[in-house]
């Protein structure tokens, strides 16, 4: 999960996170976080497979604000 400039949150998934990341920041991954650089990884966790993993996003992506806010907040 990626804090924008303005504070929101984006959510996605990769099989190669420090990749993603400087697409990310080259505004080069998402046209949601090229409008809002720069942008910091908050918050991220491991999943077997894609199949997995995609669950787990668009769980993520249900959350309330608040909820995603705790889960970026809460110690690991």
């Amino acid at each position: 999960m990626l804090r924008c400039r303005d504070g929101s949150l984006y959510t996605g998934i990769t099989n190669d996170l420090p990749k993603r990341l400087r697409r990310h920041r080259a505004g080069r991954a998402s046209a949601y976080t090229r409008t809002r650089l720069p942008v910091r990884l908050v918050y991220h966790e491991r999943q077997p497979d894609r199949p997995a993993a995609l669950r787990r996003e668009a769980a993520l992506r249900r959350l309330s604000r608040a909820a995603k806010l705790a889960l970026v907040r809460r110690p690991r």
